[in-house]
């Protein structure tokens, strides 16, 4: 499989070096491919599982449009988020930087404690960090930035980090209503507005509006070189669906056989975690961003910049699975553990689906795993541009991985969190290398040990029958930390 794709790929012209501009490899193969560096658009979904898409698992949402994205481009297996949480990982997908470097740790605004006192954060992304946009738009690419942005309050918005043109990007995480005018009732919390949306009608729905915007933006562009960052509110909280798939998922719901198993798992004696898709809600936000998703190819084809544009699907963090108390999350990534907020595998494993035809084999999968931070040097490589390993330190192209070629030249991925969350998870830090896992847990510094090849689930702690891979993880975890200059919690004096 891998011998006949890398074949496929270089009878394509793509045997070049690595520095090699690898739009050129093509330019003028195809009827409307110009020959000009490509086009990319980014699409980031919040709180999307691993499981959430029909390729990636579920059988209870429907995303044909999707699902069309991952047969026609390569599908990786073992994907990651920067972090459990969205604030990071959109840092490190700009920057290329891990969160911990940045320090940016926790969701902008977040600030719980416990037995510790979480460490110190910064609450914006910092203007000198040299974004993705900013590179792109040296090299004269239209940039566009449509929906959450999260990255800290004016002047820290979009405008000001390499986007040409900012749409309903500010500092709040997520709209107090899917619906126009997009903020809570008088007297209710959250009451934040959604910028640059005042002129919406009434019943406008935040997804079809943003879509709106994207497809307005590649319009415009549609002669030059553009990025376009759809960064979806959706399907983050509040859970609010369009009333007619809402409906549709709910008679799908109470057509299915009762399961045969509970439909809710202790999480830690601390949380409960869902394990079955049949939230009626949840599943119309998920088929509302596959239709946004179905527009936006249906707008480049018409354009003629299908085979000049690269796509990029992704999310966030894993999904919220999983929530404190007898909280009732709306989905589920089983077979992985937990969700949104925790360092194990559903809360950081999440889909990742790159499209660019004739230049990515379509049908691929790829087991590599990466990370968010990746995907700055990739765009980079993919638009002819030398890298910037200054900047994006942390991150690896995946050039190499889209052609089907040799392992990425990296020894480990690592997580800090050290922060509280709603989910009940606790301050933590994470190591994969290879097919092996460790968490450290900084309240008391015990770990886990769990070896993703044969258990994905994380639910065999093999710590204590491996001691001496434990301490090399842990050795190697701790080396991070101080390369990286990772803050630290600290006790807390006033915890009973």
């Amino acid at each position: 499989m891998l011998y006949g794709r890398r074949r496929f790929l270089r009878t394509l012209g793509l045997g070049l070096a690595l520095s090699a501009p690898v739009w050129l490899s093509c330019a003028g193969q195809g009827e409307d491919r110009p020959p000009r560096p490509p086009n990319f658009v980014f699409v980031l979904i919040d709180d999307l599982g691993w499981t959430d898409t029909g390729r990636y698992g579920s059988t209870f949402h429907e995303t044909p449009h999707i699902d069309r994205l991952t047969d026609a481009g390569m599908r990786f297996t073992d994907a990651y988020a920067a972090s459990p949480v969205c604030s990071p990982t959109r840092a490190s997908i700009l920057t290329g930087k891990h969160p911990a470097r940045l320090n940016i740790t926790d969701w902008i605004g977040g600030r719980q404690r416990g037995a510790l006192l979480p460490a110190e954060y910064v609450h914006q992304l910092p203007l000198d960090e040299v974004t993705v946009a900013e590179t792109l738009r040296e090299a004269g690419y239209a940039t566009g930035f449509i929906g959450k942005w999260h990255l800290g309050d004016w002047p820290y918005f979009p405008e000001n980090q390499g986007f040409d043109v900012n749409v309903a990007g500010h500092g709040a995480g997520h709209p107090a209503s899917y619906f126009y005018p997009y903020r809570a009732e008088e007297g209710r919390s959250p009451a934040w507005d959604v910028p640059g949306l005042e002129d919406g009608a009434a019943g406008e729905y935040l997804t079809d509006r943003l879509t709106e915007e994207a497809l307005r933006f590649i319009e415009t562009h549609r002669d030059q070189p553009f990025l376009l960052f759809l960064a979806h509110y959706a399907v983050h909280t509040p859970i609010q669906s369009k009333p007619e798939p809402e409906d549709k998922y709910r008679a799908k719901a109470a057509s299915l056989p009762p399961p045969a198993d509970p439909p809710f798992q202790s999480e830690s004696g601390r949380a409960l975690t869902r394990r079955h898709q049949d939230d009626p809600a949840y599943a119309g936000m998920v088929e509302s961003v596959d239709e946004s998703l179905g527009l936006i190819m249906e707008k480049l084809g018409e354009l003629g910049l299908t085979q000049n544009t690269v796509v990029i699907f992704t999310s966030d963090n894993g999904g919220l699975t999983t929530l404190a108390g007898d909280g009732k999350a709306p989905t589920a990534v089983q077979p992985l553990r937990a969700g949104k907020g925790w360092l194990y595998e559903g809360g950081v494993r999440v889909p990742l689906i790159i499209r660019w035809p004739g230049m990515v084999a379509e049908g691929g999968v790829s087991a590599e795993p990466v990370t968010s931070a990746d995907l700055y040097p990739t765009i980079l490589q993919l638009a002819g541009l030398e890298l910037r390993p200054g900047q994006h330190r942390d991150g690896r192209s995946l050039v190499p991985t889209l052609r089907g070629e040799v392992a990425l030249d990296r020894v480990a991925l690592y997580w800090h969190f050290p922060h509280y969350h709603g989910s009940g998870n606790r301050p933590s830090g994470a190591v994969r290398a290879g097919d092996f896992k460790l968490i450290e847990w900084f309240e008391d510094g015990r770990v886990e040990l769990y070896d993703l090849r044969h258990d994905i689930g994380e639910q065999v702690d093999l710590s204590d029958r491996m001691p001496e891979k434990t301490d090399e993880l842990k050795a190697m975890l701790h080396a991070w930390r101080r390369e990286v200059d990772a803050r630290m919690p600290r006790p807390n004096p006033d915890h009973r």
